[in-house]
């Protein structure tokens, strides 16, 4: 993991064309601005997490069924 310190209004890039900026620093509490083309999709971590999880049982009721179907 890259560890940085920034300050308000610093930024770091990523990968050319992620841009995330420090908007705001409020107590233990950091507001961040994102840039990025549409095509990178950007999520919470915990929103992440839910969506992966979502997926993998959507995933294993699509397996389940095509397992039944082929023990018909």
């Amino acid at each position: 993991m890259l560890a940085l310190s920034r300050k308000k209004d610093e930024a770091i890039v990523v990968n050319n064309n992620v841009e995330i900026k420090i908007i705001e620093v409020k107590g233990d509490q950091v507001k961040l601005g994102i840039s990025a083309p549409k095509s990178v999709p950007i999520y919470r971590k915990e929103v992440y997490l839910q969506i992966q999880e979502a997926n993998k049982a959507s995933a294993n009721e699509g397996a389940m069924e095509a397992l039944k179907n082929l023990l018909k």
